[in-house]
């Protein structure tokens, strides 16, 4: 497989921007390899500036979940463009927009349109601080919410301490009221609840993990957060950014019967284009300025093109629910396939991992098990025969409903094929 323009525009690229990319995952670091660069996409494809043909299972990291170039959502930017790319004034389709993700997901009875999954997290922290009164956060060891400040942290010395930030230029002090639990271990929230529960202003957990490679919520541990919250007066926010609207119209929320106080959701809600949003109980939301004390504002908010796809995406998926059953069984389907191989398979409706470990993938440690060398070695097996995956193996593999059973057949066959 030729990649003579990849390997030329990348070499010219890392002289121009930091790694030769614009987010750290796409430069292949964890692979040991160059990038590919994208020219062009449709369906479940995408080809590359030499013309190479992949069957996609990246999505642009979960969004297409319709598959790339969708021909309804395509129209319904073009028509936007026609009318301006930005105003900076409210326009109705907000209003429609927010009524229709409220219909979908009640327990946003208000939101707020923002530009990135990031934006929207910090937003929707500010706000719980803002309506409770507290300083501190709890957030999950291996769960990734952005990189805002207060979030890039890491554990120190153990799992139930004051976290340390995991990124040069974030300062100790905006960390130290971020808290540290262990993703599906109810004890490790309990401690800190503990020792800081009249403190702590929030709870913010990816529902179904994605950012150590898919990992699923044992049974209980959603409901124990929503009751431990609920008891120290703290707000529960679910962090959809990658669940919401791909596991369901409901996301996970509806997924499980768990209403979270607040909801951010991104990525998908957008239609592919940059936007996202925060909301929760109307109590919270009017916390927030014009209405309250806290601040948060963007002049790109609301973007009549992103909104005007985001409406086409919703109304297609509304119209056709069967979606969801058909995707799923799809990546079901490629989930045996990585088991006949030996791998430890995490598969919850279109969004699934295969781990390289002989351990049960349940949170971050054992995630962290797997063998990194052997699925940098799978990656471009997979490369090089037409089928593009995430280049880590803490990434999830999407699917979506552009993917024929050819393209699914011959992903599985490949795999099992892999040595």
């Amino acid at each position: 497989m030729k990649n003579t323009n990849s390997h030329r525009l990348y070499d010219e690229a890392v002289k121009l921007m930091p790694g030769g990319v614009n987010s750290p995952v796409r430069a292949f670091g964890a692979v040991g390899m160059k990038p590919i660069f994208i020219e062009r996409t449709k369906g479940s494809k995408i080809y590359d500036a030499d013309g190479n043909e992949y069957i996609d299972y990246v999505c642009s990291w979960g969004p297409c979940i319709l598959g790339h170039s969708c021909p309804e959502i395509i129209k319904a930017v073009k028509d936007a463009c026609d009318n301006g790319l930005t105003y900076g004034a409210p326009t109705e389709k907000e209003v429609i927009l927010a009524r229709m993700i409220n219909e979908l997901m009640p327990s946003m009875e208000m939101i707020r349109l923002v530009n990135s999954g990031t934006e929207a997290v910090m937003s929707a922290i500010r706000a719980a601080r803002g309506y409770t009164g507290r300083d501190m956060i709890v957030k999950f060891k291996g769960c990734y919410h952005g990189h805002s400040d207060g979030l890039l942290v890491k554990a120190g010395s153990g799992a139930l301490t004051s976290a340390v930030p995991d990124s040069a230029g974030v300062p100790k002090a905006y960390t130290d009221n971020t808290l540290i639990a262990a993703y599906n271990n109810k004890a490790s929230v309990k401690e800190l609840f503990d020792k800081y529960g009249d403190n702590i202003a929030c709870v913010i957990v990816e529902p179904v993990a994605a950012n150590m490679g898919v990992v699923l919520p044992e049974k209980g541990f959603l409901e124990f957060l929503r009751e431990i919250t609920m008891q120290y007066g703290s707000v529960l926010i679910f962090d959809e950014v990658i669940t919401g609207f791909r596991l369901g119209l409901g996301g996970v929320q509806e997924y499980f019967g768990i209403k979270p106080d607040m909801t951010t959701l991104g990525k998908i809600v957008g239609g592919g284009m940059p936007m996202a949003v925060y909301g929760g109980i109307k109590e919270i939301m009017e916390c927030v300025s014009p209405v309250g004390k806290v601040y948060q504002a963007g002049t790109l908010s609301g973007n009549p093109i992103a909104v005007s796809a985001g409406i086409a995406m919703l109304k297609m998926l509304s119209d056709k629910p069967h979606i969801y059953e058909e995707i799923s069984i799809k990546a079901e389907k490629i989930a045996n396939a990585l088991e006949s191989i030996g791998a430890y398979v995490n598969h919850i409706g279109s969004l699934l991992s295969g781990f390289f470990t002989d351990r049960e993938v349940k949170d971050h440690d054992s995630a962290v098990s797997s063998d990194t060398a052997k699925y940098a070695d799978f990656f471009r097996y997979m490369l090089e025969n037409g089928i593009y995956i995430a280049p880590s193996q803490f990434e999830a593999m999407f699917v979506s409903y552009a993917h024929s059973h050819e393209d699914i057949d011959k992903t599985c066959n490949i795999i099992k094929n892999f040595q």
